[in-house]
């Protein structure tokens, strides 16, 4: 497809090189995704303690995985891949609000609440900076 093909806003799947926002989105998802995998089997991040039960260990590694998933994928500039990091991250962004409702993820102290909450609030933000990279914005 050329350039022009999308004036009309369909959807298409035409690849973008990736900006330097991209570049940093994606770097920072699989960055933030990789120390998931590592806290759900450490149980430690940056003070922040987490459950040593198996089922919070492998939720957590894989919510993890999800995340830098997204990242690479975010990286390749293709429309695509970018929808599927977007469910990617819709899927860390649901599993972190059901590892606290289940109560898999302990609350109780102020750092364990505040990295819970801006954690997931990151994953919104990226996904909303990737949802308009790719997809709010008509090009041409």
């Amino acid at each position: 497809m050329n350039a022009d093909a999308n004036k009309g806003g369909e959807f298409s799947l035409t690849r973008m090189p990736p900006s330097k926002g991209i570049w940093i989105a994606a770097i920072f998802t699989i960055a933030a995704g990789a120390a998931e995998v590592v806290t759900g089997f450490r149980h430690e991040f940056f003070g922040i303690r987490t459950s040593s039960q198996r089922l919070f260990t492998y939720s957590s590694a894989l919510i993890g995985l999800c995340y830098a998933a997204a990242g690479v994928l975010i990286l390749t500039g293709a429309r695509r891949a970018a929808a599927i990091a977007l469910a990617l991250l819709a899927v860390d962004f649901v599993g972190r609000v059901a590892l606290v409702g289940t109560g898999l993820y302990p609350l109780g102290s102020a750092r364990n609440e505040f990295g819970i909450v801006v954690g997931t609030a990151l994953v919104a933000v990226v996904a909303a900076y990737v949802w308009r990279q790719f997809f709010g914005t008509r090009r041409g």
